[in-house]
């Protein structure tokens, strides 16, 4: 991939998305209801929500897949009803399932793809090679995608999303039921996409890889955008930490929790772990104690009482905490699977 500087087109002000109320109805279900995002261009931009939310059918709109039913959406401040063609012409799109064939080598697929795109044969190879290779796949190159691994398939079809490199582009859940090793791998390819100049778009129901990857994250629940920062404004705006406490003798938890919401002056969270349990703490509770000065304080009401605790720690609250503060409900984790699944997105297209 050659180095480059994402386009800002007229009026985006350095932005590579901007939406206004943007809408989305099928029937009476309201699946996008009045987004408004602003995503700076150069970044990794993460769109959080549980499965359902109206992620995919936001990048959809986005990606011009889709027409709005109300509301305004520009990409590099083109507008994605007016100006579609030119929108087409900026992204690439990664859908939730892979869209190569299956019965064609890593090689013949890119090759195929890229001679579609405009390539010349010898340039179809030279550009083939070079993104196998980038992407750790040099060695599959000539066997066919079926036998490929799960993170294996998700490195070839991004690798065909950016075969021309995109201002802009969506991934939708790209690393949807991979295996920790594969799901660090995709994400080392993201990086190295926008460190050469693209913009991405990264849907996901994954806390932690939201975490890893994003510099602005927006959580999207029952098609509206109900906050939005960094990482760190989202964690700030629920409490300045979370206290995590674990015990040597489980029968004293129901005593622990009970001092705990005491001192803290908070809910406590009973772990799955017998022995364990944690509570959010703000940056200044009804008597102006700070977060840190909160916990030294439960700390030692927790000695008083005879009760003994071998770990003791305070942190920053984790994303699933925030969506948990946020939604009223935990993340769920589990994509939805098969071709009948909500908001299924199997389209990759390749606009370039």
């Amino acid at each position: 991939m050659s180095s480059k500087q994402s386009y800002r087109g007229p009026g985006s002000g350095g932005l590579a998305i901007e939406t206004a109320g943007l809408v989305k109805t099928f029937g009476d279900n309201r699946a996008v209801d009045g987004v408004d995002l602003a995503v700076p261009a150069g970044t990794v931009y993460g769109l959080l929500g549980p499965n359902g939310a109206g992620k995919t059918t936001t990048v959809k709109m986005l990606a011009t897949l889709l027409r709005p039913d109300g509301g305004e959406a520009h990409v590099f401040g083109h507008d994605v009803v007016r100006a579609a063609d030119t929108v087409r012409g900026l992204v690439s799109l990664t859908g939730q399932y892979a869209s190569v064939d299956e019965d064609l080598t890593g090689t013949e697929n890119l090759v195929l793809l890229a001679r579609l795109t405009g390539h010349g044969k010898k340039a179809a190879y030279s550009r083939a090679e070079q993104l196998l290779d980038a992407f750790g796949l040099g060695d599959a190159a000539s066997r066919q995608v079926k036998n490929y691994s799960g993170g294996m398939r998700r490195r070839i079809d991004i690798a065909a999303s950016i075969l021309n490199t995109p201002d802009l582009l969506f991934l939708d859940e790209p690393t949807t039921g991979l295996d920790p090793r594969s799901r660090n791998q995709v994400w080392d390819i993201v990086r190295a996409v926008v460190g050469h100049g693209t913009t991405v778009l990264l849907t996901t129901q994954y806390l932690d890889e939201a975490d890893q990857l994003a510099a602005r994250i927006a959580v999207i629940d029952k098609g509206k955008v109900i906050a939005e920062g960094t990482k760190g404004e989202l964690k700030a705006s629920v409490g300045a930490g979370s206290v995590h406490v674990r015990l040597r003798h489980a029968e004293q938890r129901p005593q622990a929790e009970e001092v705990l919401r005491i001192a803290l002056d908070a809910e406590v969270k009973i772990e799955p772990d017998p022995v364990a349990l944690t509570a959010r703490v703000g940056g200044g509770a009804a008597n102006g104690q700070g977060a840190a000065e909160q916990a030294s304080r439960a700390l030692a009401e927790l000695a008083r009482t005879g009760i003994t605790v071998d770990n003791f720690s305070l942190g920053q609250p984790s994303l699933d905490e925030v969506f948990l503060a946020l939604t009223g409900h935990p993340s769920d984790p589990e994509p939805p699977s098969g071709p009948g699944a909500p908001q299924d997105l199997k389209e990759a297209e390749v606009s370039r």
